[in-house]
């Protein structure tokens, strides 16, 4: 095996697991601060730690017309995506947070259908599109009582515009083909995002405390910069570039494994046969949906 393709399965191996405990981390930092302003300040220190790194090493900054799009990318992949997640996870278990999101290439297929016109409805895809969801609402099951609660239903609502926004962003990205490095592309969004979720939580009248800044939230905000958004996007990257896109998106599957099993184990969430089935359906659906997608991109590719 060449050496580039063993150091891309274990960036792969990091992005499955690392990804996976970032809901722990956000469920204990959110304890503490809001979740837009825990998720603004994991990603405008992020931002700001990649781009520097990038323009050290003699970057330009992009055109203005890179950076808008970048700008916008940021904002409805990390901003509307990332940053209520994380809000969310204030209301509702982090496992259930994990499944609801391992929905989004789902999603991703319904807007390509509507904004590309590439992708064929097959039989398998419709079929892994109904059977994801019938696991998703499996796991509502379990929370039925919850769903009476409205800051319980404020968190999955904020959850399902976050996997949609997620959606309609990865769209854009494959669209515009921006032509920049990846990873000096991300910093900007990162920095973007996060600035435009400071100033949000800032207008809704929160702000920093002192008193709040002890050091669970010093951990979980150093992980969720640090492991979170530079080691696990870097990995995610480097993997992608270095597999089959259908090999690379194996992480999808494990990161809801890890994180129900962390929420388990850890914050004590809760978890049975009837959880965990209905999380096994619905990846089971959602890698139904991955191969017929694939499957397309390829005869795509080769009718072109």
């Amino acid at each position: 095996m060449k050496k580039s393709n063993t150091n891309a399965y274990i960036a792969l191996a990091m992005v499955s697991f690392f990804w996976g405990t970032t809901y722990l981390a956000s469920s204990v930092g959110v304890r503490h601060m809001h979740g837009l302003m825990l998720a603004g300040l994991r990603q405008t220190a992020a931002g700001i730690i990649l781009i520097s790194y990038f323009l050290l090493k003699g970057y330009r900054l992009p055109d203005k017309i890179v950076l808008s799009r970048l700008f916008v990318i940021g904002v409805m992949m990390l901003c509307l995506s990332n940053g209520l997640i994380t809000w969310a996870m204030q209301y509702i278990p982090s496992g259930l947070c994990a499944i609801v999101v391992a929905t989004v290439p789902i999603w991703i297929t319904i807007f390509s259908y509507f904004m590309v016109q590439r992708t064929r409805l097959s039989p398998l895809l419709i079929i892994g599109m109904i059977i994801g969801l019938l696991g998703v609402a499996g796991i509502f099951y379990n929370y039925l009582s919850s769903l009476t609660n409205p800051a319980f239903r404020l968190g999955i609502f904020l959850t399902l515009i976050a996997c949609i926004s997620w959606a309609i962003g990865s769209v854009l990205t494959a669209r515009w083909a921006l032509k920049v490095n990846f990873l000096y592309g991300a910093g900007f969004q990162m920095f973007f995002s996060g600035i435009v979720m400071l100033i949000t939580v800032s207008l809704m009248g929160y702000s920093i405390s002192a008193s709040s800044m002890n050091i669970e939230l010093w951990e979980s905000l150093l992980y969720l910069v640090f492991i979170g958004s530079i080691v696990g996007y870097s990995s995610y990257v480097f993997a992608l570039n270095n597999l089959p896109t259908s090999l690379a998106s194996v992480y999808a599957y494990i990161n809801p494994i890890v994180a129900v099993t962390l929420g388990w184990l850890i914050l004590k969430e809760q978890l049975n046969w009837t959880t965990a089935l209905s999380c096994l359906v619905t990846l089971a659906g959602v890698y139904m949906v991955n191969v017929s997608v694939n499957k397309n991109k390829r005869k795509y590719e080769h009718s072109n």
